[in-house]
């Protein structure tokens, strides 16, 4: 079986996305594996798959699989690279699209200046929502990680999160405790983990421990969690800068119950075919 594909990346956060609006595409969990393998596949962060929405009012159907084969509720970088893609294949004339993952339905606004603005809808904070193990709803909770008693704010944003604030981002212990709580028992589905640093009420830096995938160059859904916390806590404003490894977002979220709105940049890197 012979599949066209593309990579594109978010801030370097990488894809490689099917069509399977005009070819077959069924992949096996050992297939994904091998795709996202960067030494024996293409090699990517997540794999995405476009399919045609027979809904009224959902413009595309997409799947989001981590580099272990499992598929994962929302990606907010790949939604971006989603929306140029299918604007890049001609699969649509809109500017504005609706995509349709398993945690829900998301808007893609297509700009004249490159970016791309994504809806990704309100943050939850019901912990059973999340989901979290917590009898109550709280800005921050304590985990016991070891022994150590670690901070942290819950939040979904079509996937789970924990926010942890830190004091200088680049000592962050992002590679050793983020596996830990990426796994701890609070998050029965796992979490990605981010580790924010205030740099004021507009700005802020942050790095994400990605649930299933580690350390990425940029996590879209991370940076709008990150915010969503933030607000939460009383820590930021309604307009942020998120200041990510591979660059930044812009979040925009006037009130921690309303929607979050993500713009940065999709780019193509190549296209080309495998053979499976």
């Amino acid at each position: 079986m012979q599949l066209q594909f593309a990579k594109m990346h978010g801030l370097g956060n990488d894809f490689v996305i099917f069509d399977a609006v005009n070819q077959d595409v069924q992949l096996s969990s050992e297939q994904l594996r091998w795709i996202a393998d960067r030494n024996l596949g293409v090699g990517c962060d997540q794999i995405l798959v476009v399919r045609s929405a027979n809904e009224i009012d959902i413009d595309f159907n997409y799947q989001i699989y981590n580099g272990n084969g499992d598929e994962v509720e929302q990606c907010g970088n790949g939604a971006r690279c989603i929306g140029r893609f299918v604007e890049l294949n001609e699969l649509t004339n809109k500017s504005s699209i609706n995509i349709k993952t398993i945690s829900g339905v998301y808007r893609i606004n297509l700009r004249d200046d490159g970016l791309v603005t994504v809806d990704m809808g309100a943050p939850v904070f019901e912990p059973k929502e999340i989901p979290f193990t917590s009898a109550t709803i709280s800005p921050s909770y304590t985990l016991d990680v070891e022994g150590q008693q670690i901070e942290i704010g819950a939040v979904s944003m079509g996937n789970p999160h924990a926010v942890i604030q830190v004091e200088d981002i680049n000592n962050a212990p992002v590679t050793t405790l983020g596996p830990k709580i990426e796994a701890h028992s609070m998050f029965p589905n796992k979490a990605n983990v981010g580790f924010m640093q205030v740099l004021n009420a507009q700005h802020i830096a942050l790095r994400v421990f990605e649930r299933d995938a580690g350390e990425t160059s940029a996590c879209g859904t991370g940076a709008c969690a990150a915010v969503a916390v933030g607000q939460a806590q009383n820590l930021l404003d309604a307009e942020v800068t998120v200041e990510l490894p591979g660059g930044s977002l812009q979040i925009e979220c006037k009130n921690p119950r309303e929607s979050v709105f993500m713009t940065g940049p999709a780019q193509l890197s190549f296209e080309g075919s495998l053979t499976l």
